[in-house]
């Protein structure tokens, strides 16, 4: 029982002890989304590993901030690499089968996310 509180403890402790400000980085967002982009140009459907990528993003932008730092992410990206349809990008988690919570769109505001 003495060992069990001592690992509670010790788990509470490594929880307020992590860097809760640290975000996303767009190289995260870029390495997930780069085998993404033979479908964003008009591939008829998303690789594995690109699906893989959209699973990352979703597991890496638990709080607000993420989603903000990961959607500002997404749309810099966009305004880099030519071809992009906008409808493959919304069609894009759907298709992957996964639920996100940041907008793959170079027009969305992304002070809006919650």
């Amino acid at each position: 029982m003495k060992k069990a509180f001592v690992l509670a403890a010790m788990m509470v402790v490594a929880l307020f002890t992590v860097d809760q400000g640290q975000a996303i980085t767009c190289g995260q967002v870029d390495s997930y989304m780069a085998p993404c982009l033979e479908f964003l140009r008009g591939g008829a459907s998303p690789s594995p590993g690109c699906c893989t990528g959209v699973q990352n993003l979703r597991a890496s932008t638990p709080t607000q901030g993420d989603r903000r730092a990961a959607c500002e992410c997404l749309k810099q990206a966009a305004s880099h690499y030519t071809g992009i349809k906008p409808e493959k990008a919304s069609q894009l988690p759907k298709a992957c089968g996964v639920e996100i919570d940041v907008p793959i769109s170079k027009d969305v505001d992304c002070s809006k996310i919650p």
